[in-house]
């Protein structure tokens, strides 16, 4: 295989077909098969401690602590704590706790050997305490380096080229079954890498191997420790009835208010991370406090749980669909502002990823407008989550398919309108991206 990566500057771009014939190509295949085991069970077992963490520091402490349920007001402290724990993180151990999550979905590469560490205890700051950011990019980190790194332990002279497939396929791996698809994890790292044509095919095909060999031993696991699979589902989908014409109407207000919105976070997000990174400790402290208070906010202001507002919103978008009649429309409203002001803070200190909460957002907004005339809950639902994901990603492809195959089989009804959605946010959003920001956006 070549010496360098294919699209390195210099570097000949090989002929795929020769590749995939040779040798070489099936003993990668081979060794990403063996190493897809290792990496899913340790992604398994980092989501396990991430769930296990909002759980022993949201519920059993305060428990432990005397109090009879968790008071409004303890994220305050909470985040503050995991505030100062990411800091500290951020500034002491190599490679500053993985990619900053205001920048959006970036492929940066895998970490290597002495960054994993960082990732690792960054994210488990971040997310363990009630940050707004979900587990897909330390996810993908992790598992392109520890697969990069064990792919170097078993063959010291592994070509550049071959390790970053292999870490690619780690990638893979770990986020298979995150998404609620191996197919849709392969698909969120297709695009988000920007490759193309049949180098595309090259680099997918181990991919797709790593992916269907993790969600496998992520369904395993999650049936042998009994503690699921920590997937993306809804349990409850309403029906929905074919689109009609107001409908199609809403996708294009939906799009544009995403677009809006989303814009909104992205650059708040930014000009907070230029701040926090200039006095990192006390400013990451500063912005945990921040997302601390605007859950007791939304809490004392609806009397609805503080948790609603903290953490990535993965597993409260199904009861956010299902219970959405017993919120007001006021409580929706307080919650999108609460979460969007929180999910600024979070992304431009903290580190994680920018899917779940995006999602949550989109799908609280959609909700809120389904209480005006003409539009049905489950596809302001659908559309509001490919608008805000494709606003806060630049994802359109993946942002479609999201928001569809979240739904099952109401998703194919919705299908259309979520389109229109997505794609009315993605231009919008491009044509009010600043210069500077374009640049450097995801292709």
């Amino acid at each position: 295989m070549s010496a360098e990566p294919a699209g390195a500057p210099g570097a000949e771009t090989p002929d795929p077909r020769t590749v995939i014939r040779t040798r070489g190509y099936a003993v990668l295949l081979v060794m990403v098969a063996a190493l897809g085991v290792p990496v899913s069970a340790a992604a398994f077992g980092f989501l396990a401690l991430v769930h296990e963490l909002e759980d022993l520091t949201y519920e059993d402490l305060p428990h432990a602590l005397g109090f009879a349920g968790t008071p409004s007001w303890w994220p305050v402290p909470l985040l503050a704590v995991a505030g100062l724990l990411t800091a500290l993180t951020i500034r002491h151990l190599p490679g500053t706790g993985g990619h900053r999550p205001a920048e959006g979905f970036v492929n940066t590469g895998a970490p290597t050997a002495a960054q994993l560490p960082g990732v690792a205890l960054a994210a488990l700051a971040s997310l363990g305490l009630g940050a707004v950011l979900g587990p897909e990019a330390p996810l993908i980190a992790l598992g392109g380096g520890l697969a990069a790194y064990a792919a170097r332990l078993l063959k010291p002279g592994i070509a550049p080229s071959a390790s970053a497939m292999v870490a690619a396929a780690g990638s893979f791996a770990a986020v298979s079954a995150l998404l609620g698809s191996p197919l849709l994890g392969a698909f969120l790292l297709m695009e988000a890498s920007g490759l193309a044509g049949m180098m595309l095919g090259l680099v997918l095909v181990p991919g797709l191997l790593a992916s269907g060999i993790g969600s496998l031993i992520f369904i395993g696991m999650g049936s042998w420790t009994g503690l699921g699979t920590y997937s993306l589902t809804l349990p409850h989908v309403p029906h929905t009835p074919d689109p009609g014409v107001a409908e199609f109407g809403w996708a294009l207000v939906l799009g544009a208010a995403a677009a809006l919105v989303g814009t909104g976070v992205k650059r708040l997000s930014l000009s907070l991370q230029e701040w926090v990174e200039q006095r990192r400790v006390i400013a990451t402290v500063a912005m945990g406090l921040t997302v601390g208070v605007l859950a007791l906010l939304y809490a004392e202001s609806t009397g609805r749980n503080a948790s609603e507002v903290l953490y990535s919103g993965q597993s409260a978008l199904g009861g956010l669909l299902a219970e959405d009649a017993t919120y007001a429309v006021g409580s929706l409203l307080v919650l999108i502002a609460c979460k969007a002001l929180a999910y600024a803070a979070s992304l431009s200190a903290f580190r994680g990823g920018p899917i779940f909460p995006s999602m949550f957002l989109g799908a609280a907004g959609g909700l809120a407008l389904s209480h005006l005339p003409g539009l049905n809950a489950t596809a302001g639902f659908a559309m509001g989550v490919g608008a805000m994901c494709v606003a806060m990603l630049r994802l359109p492809m993946t942002s479609v398919l999201l928001a569809t195959l979240l739904l099952g089989s109401e998703g194919v009804t919705v299908m259309p309108l979520v389109i229109v959605s997505v794609v009315v946010s993605y231009v919008l959003v491009l044509r009010l991206e600043r210069p500077d920001a374009a640049s450097t956006a995801p292709r």
